[in-house]
């Protein structure tokens, strides 16, 4: 199996990014045109965060939020772990295994230039297997906390 770049992956990726203060209703309609799971949150050019469309459902949705007057800042998730785009992809396969998160974004001098999923790997059919196993074992750890 020939090993990848996370370069060659994002190439010809166009990224997409929201900023800080933008409503996390248009977040999330930009993501649903786009048909992605994730938006890099972007503040001054440099990453400030991710926003995902679990954040959406249960940092805003179950929380009962008002999606067009909370900002992605409010709700994303900060500092996220981050790679270089010259990184493997194997890199990235395993920051998402240990994490238990779908997404990663590549950045570059400080600033975003890319976003890698574990959909960059594997088939739609497995994608929603492994995202129905992960979302079951954070509804099974709430439920214990």
């Amino acid at each position: 199996m020939q090993k990848r770049t996370i370069r060659h992956i994002i190439e010809d990726q166009e990224l997409l990014t929201a900023t800080v203060d933008m409503p996390v209703s248009e977040a999330a309609r930009q993501m649903r045109q786009r048909h992605v799971g994730a938006i890099v949150v972007v503040k001054n050019g440099v990453l400030a965060g991710i926003f995902t469309e679990r954040d959406a459902l249960f940092r805003v949705v179950a929380a009962g939020l008002d999606p067009t007057s909370t900002t992605v800042a409010d709700v994303m998730t900060r500092n996220p772990s981050a790679l270089a785009p010259d990184e493997p992809f194997a890199a990235a396969l395993q920051l998402m295994h240990e994490g238990q998160f779908r997404h990663v974004p590549i950045v570059e001098n400080g600033k975003p230039v890319g976003m890698v999923s574990s959909r960059d790997a594997l088939g739609p059919e497995l994608e929603d297997f492994m995202y129905t196993v992960i979302l079951n074992e954070h509804t099974q750890r709430d439920l214990l906390a």
